[in-house]
Formats: C-alpha cells, sequence, structure tokens
C-alpha cells in the first residue's frame, strides 16, 4: 500500500506571501502611479522638443506602467485561497507577470531600435531646453521608484519584474539627459537616437534574463543550486532505514515556494513514519523544500514507468 506524507502547502505559502505581500502591492501601487504620471510628461516633452531619447523612455514607461499594474494584480491574485479549480491557488500570476514583462520588452526595443536608424538618417530640429529639464525630472522620479522597489525579496519574481522595468526607465532618463547635453552644447543631433539605441541594448539584456528566470519556473525546472541525483543520495541517507529515493521531482511554483515529490524504498521492517520525518526534515532544512509527497514502495517500484523502475532521480 502507498502512503502519502503531504506538509501542508498552504500555511507554508501563505506565510511566505503574507508577510511581504501586502508590503510589495503598496511599494507596486506606489510605482504604478509614480510612473504613470512621468509618462505623460515625458511622453508631451517627446513630441514637444522632437526627442526620440525620450519619447523612447516615454514608450518604455508605457510599458512599465502596464508592468506595473500587472504586477500589482498579480500579488493581490497570489494572496488569494486556493480553490477546487487551483488547488494550488494563484501564486503562478507573479510568474506569468514577469514572463509576459520581459516579452513585452523585446518588442519595445525592436520598435526603438527601427525609430532610431531611421533618425540617424533623418536627422530632426531637436529643442535641447525642454528635452534637458524633462529628462532630469525623469531621472529624478525613476530614481524614487527604484528605491521604493529596491527592498524586496530576492526571490520575488514579480518586484524583480517591475524593478528591472524601471532601471531600464532610470537608464532610458540618464540616456535622456546626455543626449541633451550633447545637442544643446556640441550640436550633436545624433546622439539623441544613439543613445535610445545604448539604453534599447542594456534593456535587452535585462529581459533576456527576466525570461529565462521566469521560464524556467514555468516549464517546472529544478530551482538554481539544487541537483537532484546529489538530493536523493543525501535522503537515502537520512534515516537507517531508507534503501533509496528515486523518481523525485523537485520545481517551484513561484518565486521561493519549492516543492517536491519522491518514491522512497524502505528496508524491511523500517519504520514509514521516521523514515518519512527523516526524509521531510532534511528537504525543509537543508533544500527548504517544504511541500513535499512521499510515495513509500513496498520492495519493488510500483509505477512501471521506466526511469523509476530502474531507480533514476527523474
Amino acid at each position: 500500500m502507498a502512503s502519502h506524507s503531504h506538509s501542508h502547502h498552504h500555511h507554508g505559502h501563505d506565510h511566505h506571501g503574507h508577510g511581504h505581500a501586502h508590503g510589495s502591492e503598496r511599494q507596486l501601487l506606489f510605482a504604478f502611479v509614480l510612473t504613470s504620471l512621468m509618462l505623460f510628461v515625458e511622453a508631451g516633452g517627446g513630441f514637444w522638443s522632437g526627442s526620440l531619447a525620450l519619447l523612447a523612455d516615454a514608450g518604455h514607461m508605457l510599458v512599465d506602467a502596464a508592468a506595473l499594474l500587472l504586477a500589482y494584480m498579480s500579488a493581490k491574485f497570489a494572496r488569494r485561497p486556493a480553490d477546487e479549480r487551483r488547488t494550488f491557488g494563484y501564486a503562478r500570476m507573479e510568474v506569468l507577470a514577469g514572463y509576459s514583462n520581459a516579452l513585452v520588452q523585446f518588442i519595445l526595443v525592436a520598435w526603438i531600435a527601427v525609430e532610431a536608424i531611421i533618425r540617424f538618417f533623418q536627422p530632426t530640429q531637436i529643442l535641447s531646453g525642454i528635452m534637458l529639464s524633462v529628462a532630469i525630472f525623469g531621472l529624478v522620479v525613476n530614481a524614487l521608484v527604484l528605491r521604493v522597489l529596491h527592498h524586496h525579496d530576492e526571490d520575488d519574481v514579480n518586484i524583480a519584474g517591475a524593478s528591472l522595468h524601471v532601471l531600464g526607465d532610470l537608464l532610458g532618463s540618464v540616456g535622456a539627459v546626455l543626449a541633451a547635453l550633447a545637442v544643446r552644447w556640441l550640436d550633436w543631433n545624433w546622439a539623441d537616437p544613439a543613445l535610445s539605441l545604448l539604453v534599447s541594448l542594456l534593456i535587452l539584456r535585462s529581459a533576456w534574463h527576466l525570461l529565462r528566470r521566469s521560464g524556467h519556473i514555468l516549464l517546472e525546472g529544478v530551482p538554481d543550486g539544487l541537483e537532484t541525483p546529489e538530493m536523493a543520495r543525501t535522503l537515502a541517507d537520512a534515516d537507517a532505514g531508507i534503501e533509496g529515493v528515486h523518481h523525485l521531482h523537485v520545481w517551484q511554483l513561484a518565486s521561493g515556494s519549492r516543492m517536491a515529490t519522491l518514491h522512497a524504498h524502505l528496508n524491511e521492517g523500517a519504520d514509514e513514519r521516521t523514515a518519512m520525518l527523516a526524509i521531510k526534515k532534511v528537504l525543509a532544512d537543508r533544500y527548504q523544500v517544504r511541500h513535499v509527497t512521499v510515495q513509500v514502495d513496498p520492495g519493488r517500484c510500483l509505477d512501471t514507468h521506466a526511469q523509476c523502475a530502474s531507480g533514476g532521480s527523474h
């Protein structure tokens, strides 16, 4: 008979979520309001002065405002309790938000690049005074928003995604200030599209990192820093009654929320409860896995699954 052991998921996850969830929601809402305000200022300044650097930054801020709103909504969703249709709750909304944010950044970068190339061949008149004033204002606002978002849980993909957007904005504002100074004092009109391109490359690098990170979680990848063969060996050594551990799966539901399922093959006469408690303790203490399902196999593995039968850790 197969026995199952559940470390109740909801308590663990809610504990992870509640303390910093409300804080992160407030941070995200504040960042959304400030970014939206700045978006209109930069867009107006960009059209008025004829600056692509400002328009690119405003375009980036439009994406950011949407990203911050999405992140805020997903942080609220993540706290909703599990239901019959979604037994793990809505925690993964934050990872979906991060993944979507990264994809939108790629589209934005493509738009800036095309617009910049056109500007190189068809330079336009730029009112550098207006451009400089708006760019400096944008720099100050972005620095403030980034400071608000900076104090977050390292594992929070949602806030990491939002911070990434705001960091891109900050770089955009720095670029706009430098471009405005170059146009104003050196008459380098090409500096405007050139700095737009530079900023877009920086955004691209960060977006790729976020895409990989959130994509890995969505693909049920093993959390960073964990190796399943090594984990299987460590768990087999957790108690003298454990013959071996196989069919081990480890993944993340969302940032910071690790889960595992495994089969444990026990020695003849071994105490199931003691062995299970030993496995759960090692997983919690050493690997920070707090939601685990253990199937105890009496003798040979019950599954006809080839990997299981061969004792693999997959």
